[in-house]
């Protein structure tokens, strides 16, 4: 009878220490699929922030809600849900704590920094953030706009989107 009350008690331990809870972060910090959000898209830019040659393109405006630096590299981009692996950040890319990061939507990956190999429609379309296994992190359905306007969440990071003035990497108002 002892030894199958300590069988048990061994199964019992085993059983514990394997599962983990749905609210657990696997590793320790921040969950790094909560803290990351889509904060604003400028889908036809002529005059509100400008790449390193000066260009204004098309732009989508991460935030990073959290009080920790955030590496994303290997996270994926996309303006299409049919293709969630469209662009993927390279090696190396940090969203600073409570910080903004701009990737340029505008199809010219010959030139340096984060520039996706595609445009945002003015149209109206989907932007999708991923993890680097597929997990979604953040989406997007924007409408069709005009000149301009950037489709932006008012508070950063957890209000509602809406049509305003582009505040590049700025607090949106």
């Amino acid at each position: 009878m002892k030894r199958i009350g300590w069988i048990l008690v061994v199964l019992m331990i085993v059983g514990m220490t394997n599962c983990k809870k749905d609210t657990e972060v696997t590793e320790p910090g921040i969950d790094i699929n909560k803290s990351i959000v889509i904060n604003e898209l400028l889908p036809k830019n002529t005059k509100y922030g400008s790449d390193q040659n000066g260009q204004f393109d098309d732009w989508i405006e991460l935030y990073n809600l959290s009080s920790e630096d955030l590496d994303i590299s290997g996270f994926y981009l996309a303006d299409s849900k049919k293709d969630l692996t469209k662009w993927k950040f390279p090696e190396g890319t940090i969203l600073d704590k409570n910080g903004y990061l701009i990737v340029w939507a505008d199809a010219d990956t010959l030139q340096a920094g984060l520039h996706a190999n595609y445009k945002l429609s003015a149209l109206g379309e989907n932007v999708v953030l991923l993890t680097p296994d597929l997990v979604v992190i953040d989406q997007v359905k924007y409408p069709a706009t005009t000149i301009e306007q950037s489709y932006a969440r008012i508070p950063d990071g957890t209000g509602d989107f809406v049509w305003t003035t582009p505040t590049f990497k700025a607090e949106n108002k």
